[in-house]
């Protein structure tokens, strides 16, 4: 949770806040949890020091007044700007929503949009968007041409780097203001726009100032992760993409199970077989699967795989 959230308004319910951060980055969990309570004793409509003092108790080993302090958080903010949703759902409190709130989604990007290509590619070993527009070019081939890409979920632009040079018009849509920002200043993309891909697609902003069926590529790279059960999202895709389009896209490895999983990372990872039917259920036919490490989380592999498909005639 960066500042322009984590501020009560309160000198004083700030200060302890501060002091509970110190006890928590020493692993003072427990110490860090009840200066968090007192803080909260000033300032009881705080939903962002709610969320933290969810994370210390949590940590601390008191689960149940974890949940309290999400449930908290969920009172003071229906909107659900912090995930409190995801993170009760994590503790099995309450089932997995079937995607995540998209406030929450839009902030965690506009928060990470300075550091993102600096964390990702140099730190996180992120090999997503190179990957995928290798897997484009093997199939579709090297010096194949595309009138128009589609970006959706664009982020700063890694993907439409690794393509451009192969595109007439390359448009890029993303939730976040703040990523879309850093997107431009690579200079790349032709237009760039805000899209919400958890919505229909009539309301999502892919089609606001452009027909259906024009996109000869549709890429979605390390997006879908954020999109649940991706109800919303494939129809889009299929209205988006020219008949024979392709539709290059990645997902976390979810397994052999049938449906999407929600990790403790808060992103969800889908199996193989629901994308499959998802694909299916959609009109496209699938050309290629790739699996592969696709970047590190806290040290250790996060396996993904990568699809290729073609929208059907």
């Amino acid at each position: 949770m960066t500042s322009p959230h984590f501020s009560s308004g309160d000198l004083i319910a700030d200060r302890r806040a501060d002091y509970a951060r110190m006890f928590a980055e020493s692993g003072e969990f427990a110490e860090a949890q009840e200066l968090m309570e007192q803080a909260l004793e000033q300032v009881p409509m705080w939903a962002a020091g709610w969320f933290r003092l969810a994370e210390y108790a949590e940590k601390s080993g008191r689960k149940e007044a974890a949940t309290a302090a999400l449930e908290k958080v969920l009172e003071l903010d229906p909107t659900d700007i912090f995930g409190a949703g995801l993170k009760l759902a994590v503790l099995g409190a309450s089932a997995a929503p079937a995607a995540p709130p998209s406030p929450y989604v839009a902030r965690l990007f506009d928060d990470y949009a300075d550091r993102f290509d600096t964390a990702l590619v140099e730190r996180l070993e992120y090999t997503v968007p190179r990957t995928l527009a290798r897997l484009v070019r093997e199939h579709a081939g090297e010096n194949a041409q595309f009138g128009l890409v589609s970006d959706i979920g664009c982020g700063t632009g890694l993907f439409g780097v690794e393509i451009r040079g192969q595109v007439g018009r390359l448009e890029g849509f993303d939730l976040s203001a703040g990523m879309l920002a850093k997107a431009g200043e690579k200079a790349v993309y032709d237009h760039l726009a805000q899209a919400d891909l958890s919505r229909p697609a009539e309301t999502s902003g892919l089609f606001a100032d452009a027909p259906q069926a024009r996109a000869d590529l549709v890429s979605a790279a390390d997006v879908l992760m954020y999109l649940g059960d991706l109800a919303e999202v494939f129809p889009s895709v299929a209205r988006l993409a020219r008949p024979g389009g392709l539709f290059a896209f990645s997902v976390e490895d979810g397994g052999d199970g049938d449906a999407p999983l929600l990790r403790p990372s808060l992103r969800y990872a889908h199996p193989e077989a629901f994308i499959r039917r998802r694909m299916a259920e959609n009109g496209f036919d699938l050309i290629a699967l790739e699996k592969s490490v696709i970047r590190q989380d806290a040290g250790q592999p996060v396996h993904g795989l990568l699809f290729l498909a073609r929208r059907q005639a």
